[in-house]
């Protein structure tokens, strides 16, 4: 079934963006480690403050604090950063070097057509409905803005079924295909099951 092969293939394909998150997330825990157990730099600038601050202890170490919680939060909010842009590559170099992210490939899908500018505008919807605005929605958490946070997640919840729902339509576009004037084709094996090509805007 042409519709499994799509979902299979999308499985596949955020298990690598899973798999990207894995590694920015490590990196990012070895990053905040190592700037909260680096001690000589730690006692320099605590230092510093101590004797900049005219005695005052307690502010001086609030700051100490305020700003290894900001580099910590940047750190953060960089991985995200991060996700977003590497996900977006790996969505257009598929599409516009060989026409199929690896799951699509495994799977006997091709999308069409695949040139550079239209394959870029579908990464693009697609990087923002999978991951970009839920790392919006991430980094507005720790920074602190709860409901913001709340509503830019609901946001992205309907933004993904939105692009994700129309593939069950007859025509099986989503909407980073309506909007790049793209389709999702079978090819090789499993060709008699081809998605069909819709007219592109």
């Amino acid at each position: 079934m042409p519709k499994l092969r799509r979902a299979v293939a999308w499985f596949i394909d955020f298990g690598l963006v899973v798999a990207a998150a894995s590694l920015l997330a490590v990196l990012t825990f070895h990053r905040i480690s190592a700037l909260v157990t680096d001690v000589p730099d730690l006692a320099t600038r605590g230092g510093f403050d101590l004797l900049t601050s005219r005695g005052d202890v307690v502010d001086a170490s609030a700051d100490l604090g305020l700003s290894l919680w900001n580099k910590a939060v940047l750190y953060v909010e960089e991985a995200f950063a991060a996700l977003a842009v590497v996900t977006f590559l790996y969505q257009w170099a598929c599409l516009a070097l060989v026409g199929s992210t690896l799951g699509k490939g495994l799977l006997g899908l091709r999308v069409t057509p695949s040139r550079p500018r239209r394959a870029a505008l579908r990464a693009a919807v697609t990087t923002a409905a999978d991951v970009a605005v839920y790392a919006v929605a991430c980094v507005l958490l720790v920074e602190g803005h709860f409901v913001l946070s709340v509503l830019v997640w609901a946001l992205a919840v309907v933004l993904f079924l939105v692009n994700a729902l129309p593939v069950l339509s007859p025509t099986r576009r989503s909407l980073a295909d309506r909007l790049a004037g793209t389709s999702v084709t079978g090819f090789g094996l499993g060709a008699a099951e081809a998605e069909p090509v819709a007219r592109t805007f």
